[in-house]
């Protein structure tokens, strides 16, 4: 994909927290690693050498364990923290370069956040707080309100502008932090763990407004997770940190199907696989001559039923209404049972 159809490219990144950080990226780009650093520089290496270009209108997931580095790096394309060294280019212009007014005016207008405890002002109701983005760009008041009362309607808060943070429960809370985020009309959301506070139920929904959202606003959105089953289901693109270092990037096909590493492997060793892969990352290469007809982004679990229903042995993939390939219950099982791990070598499923 060409720089032009790229929204956020970041570039060599480094962030290296301690006295003299500059001074270490030379050691750390030696091979010097995370607990040696600590141990014998007193620095700690928060980001090593991370290359990512994030497309427009996509989401991206950035995700890891605790300690890996996400929420750092996501912090970076705002400059809430400020590299060691690297590039952080958002539509062509480096981030990194922008003067104080400059950086105001890309936080208020260009990238809005959205974080994991809402970040909500107790004393402001819920009016006051979803149109805080835009009072702060100074426009008038009874537009502000009006502009953000529209996407308080739109994540379900009707009935509610006049009640305060403490009367909502975590859910209602949040979707105040996206109806504010959302009300600036900021082409890029940076969501950190977002919905990680939420009770498991609410989670899910909020994942559920979060996507019914983007199929509308196409937003380029950037999705801080620690939970793979969150990132397959939202991400189109997934990239997983370890260590500070990133160890894989890549579709939720390609991260299931070929695991970079055993890292990688063990997160997603009890993934349902059968409601995450498509059919199109399975399927042989030859359409048989007839049988049901699946779009190549059934996932195989809605795929198995349809072979079932129609006692037929193989379907045929079609993408953008051309045969592409065929699928057989065989394909399925073998897909679904794969051992994990990159022992296996590539996926035999292309």
């Amino acid at each position: 994909m060409s720089d032009e159809q790229m929204k956020v490219q970041i570039k060599n990144l480094y962030k290296i927290f301690g006295s003299n950080p500059k001074a270490m990226v030379e050691k750390v780009q030696g091979g010097m690693g995370k607990p040696e650093l600590l141990e014998k520089h007193g620095h700690v290496l928060g980001l090593k050498d991370i290359n990512l270009d994030i497309p427009a209108r996509k989401v991206q997931v950035i995700m890891g364990l605790s300690g890996s580095g996400k929420s750092t790096l996501i912090r970076h394309i705002n400059r809430l923290i400020e590299p060691t060294a690297g590039e952080m280019i958002v539509d062509g212009e480096d981030v990194l370069s922008m003067n104080d007014n400059d950086l105001r005016e890309f936080r208020r207008k260009k990238a809005s956040m959205v974080f994991q405890k809402f970040a909500l002002l107790p004393h402001r109701t819920v009016a006051e707080n979803a149109a805080y983005g835009l009072t702060i760009q100074n426009i008038p008041t009874s537009e502000a309100m009006s502009r953000s009362q529209k996407w308080i309607d739109r994540v379900g808060l009707s009935g509610f502008e006049n009640h305060y943070p403490a009367q909502l429960s975590g859910g209602m809370q949040q979707r105040v932090g996206l109806a504010r985020a959302l009300a600036t009309d900021a082409e890029i959301l940076l969501m950190d763990e977002a919905f990680s506070a939420l009770d498991p139920l609410i989670r899910t929904d909020m994942q559920n407004v979060m996507l019914d959202l983007q199929e509308e606003l196409h937003k380029t959105i950037i999705f801080i997770t620690h939970d793979l089953d969150e990132a397959l289901r939202i991400g189109d693109n997934i990239a997983i940190l370890r260590d500070g270092s990133m160890v894989q990037e890549g579709s939720p096909q390609q991260i299931v199907l070929d695991p970079a590493d055993d890292y990688v492997s063990d997160f997603i060793k009890d993934i349902n696989r059968g409601r995450v892969l498509e059919v199109g990352s399975v399927m042989h290469a030859k359409p048989p001559a007839k049988g049901p007809e699946l779009e190549a982004s059934t996932v195989l679990e809605e795929a198995m039923q349809v072979l079932v229903s129609s006692k037929i042995k193989e379907a045929i993939v079609v993408r953008d209404g051309k045969k592409v390939g065929g699928l057989s219950m065989e394909d399925c099982v073998k897909a679904m049972a794969r051992t994990q791990g990159r022992s296996e070598g590539s996926s035999a499923y292309t």
